[in-house]
C-alpha cells in the first residue's frame, strides 16, 4: 500500500522544487522527505527524481506520478471534508487566494466576520495576482479565489461577479493634464503613463477603454501593485487608471467625455471541485458583504 505521506512529500517537492521547502512545509525535517521518496520509488519500483547534488528534475515516471498522486490527494481531502461537512458547522481547511488589491481594500471585514463566525475552519490564505489565482484554480490547487476577473472566462473554471471596480483616469493634482478643464484622450498620449503591467486583467480592461489611442501611449513604467501605481502618480511620474476607491487628496480625476472603464471582481471556482460547507459559507459571506461600501466596512 502506498502511504499518503509519501505522496505528499513527493508531490511538495515536485511542486516547490526543493526538499528544504517541502521539509517546512509539511513540518517535517529534510531527511524525513528524502526518506519518504525513497520509500515511494521503492514501493513502485522505479525511480522518480533525478539527483544532480542540490538540484532534481523529474524522472518520466515522476512526470506520469505527479498529476496522479494530486488527484490522489485531493479526492482523499474531499472525502475527509465531506465526511467533516456531515456533521453540520464548516470544519477543516479552506485553501484561499486574493490579489494584494481586494485583500487590502474588500475582503478585511468579510474575513474579521467569517473567523468570528466559523472558527473552527482553518482558512489557508494566499495573496497572489489575479491571473496566478485563476491558474491555481484552474489546476485544482486552490479552492477558491477572490480576484480581479478576466475578459474571457476558460473552461474549467466558474465565474460570480461580486463588484463592479469602476475605473478613473487619474493624475497628480500638480500634473500638466490637471490644469487643463476639457482634457481628451487625444491629450493623454502627449504625457508618460503609469499602468497595470501587460497581461494583466486590469490592463486588458484599460486596453479595451483606450482601444482608440492604445497605440500612441507613452508607457514610462508598469507594475501588477496598484497602489504602487497610485505612488508613482501621486508624485507626477504620469498620469494612469486605476479603480475610483483609491481615488483620494493625493489624485485628481481627469473627466474625459465618452471615457468608461471598469473591472469585475469576483469570486472563481473550479467547475469540477464539489463544495465544501466552508467554502459555501464564505461564498454566502462574500454576497453578505458586497452592496457594503468598502471604505465604510474597513471602520
Amino acid at each position: 500500500m502506498i502511504e499518503t505521506a509519501n505522496l505528499q512529500a513527493f508531490l511538495k517537492v515536485a511542486d516547490s522544487g526543493s526538499f528544504s521547502i517541502a521539509a517546512e512545509q509539511l513540518f517535517v525535517t529534510q531527511p524525513a522527505i528524502s526518506k519518504r521518496i525513497k520509500h515511494l520509488e521503492q514501493q513502485l519500483n522505479s525511480k522518480l527524481l533525478d539527483r544532480h547534488g542540490k538540484q532534481f528534475q523529474l524522472t518520466q515516471t515522476g512526470q506520469a506520478l505527479l498529476p496522479k498522486a494530486r488527484q490522489i490527494l485531493h479526492d482523499l481531502e474531499s472525502a475527509q471534508q465531506h465526511i467533516a461537512d456531515l456533521e453540520g458547522s464548516p470544519m477543516g481547511s479552506l485553501s484561499m487566494a486574493t490579489s494584494h488589491h481586494i485583500g487590502l481594500h474588500r475582503l478585511p471585514p468579510i474575513l474579521r466576520a467569517f473567523i468570528a463566525r466559523h472558527p473552527e475552519v482553518d482558512l489557508d490564505l494566499s495573496f497572489m495576482d489575479s491571473e496566478r489565482a485563476c491558474q491555481l484554480i484552474a489546476l485544482n490547487r486552490l479552492e477558491i479565489a477572490v480576484v480581479t476577473l478576466p475578459l474571457v472566462n476558460p473552461d474549467k473554471l466558474e465565474f460570480f461577479p461580486v463588484w463592479d471596480d469602476r475605473l478613473i483616469i487619474t493624475c497628480a493634482p500638480d500634473h500638466p493634464l490637471a490644469t487643463n478643464p476639457a482634457t481628451t484622450l487625444g491629450d493623454l498620449v502627449q504625457h508618460a503613463a503609469v499602468l497595470p503591467s501587460y497581461g494583466t486583467f486590469t490592463r486588458e480592461a484599460i486596453e479595451l477603454a483606450l482601444r482608440d489611442i492604445r497605440d500612441e501611449l507613452i508607457i514610462s513604467l508598469e507594475t501588477n501593485y496598484l497602489e504602487t501605481i497610485k505612488m508613482m502618480v501621486s508624485v507626477g511620474l504620469g498620469w494612469s487608471i486605476l479603480p475610483q476607491s483609491m481615488l483620494d487628496h493625493s489624485l485628481h480625476q481627469l473627466d474625459i467625455a465618452h471615457f468608461q472603464s471598469s473591472r469585475q471582481l469576483g469570486i472563481v471556482l473550479n467547475k469540477q471541485r464539489s463544495r465544501s460547507k466552508a467554502m459555501t459559507a464564505m461564498i454566502e459571506m462574500i454576497n453578505d458583504f458586497r452592496d457594503r461600501d468598502p471604505v465604510q466596512s474597513l471602520s
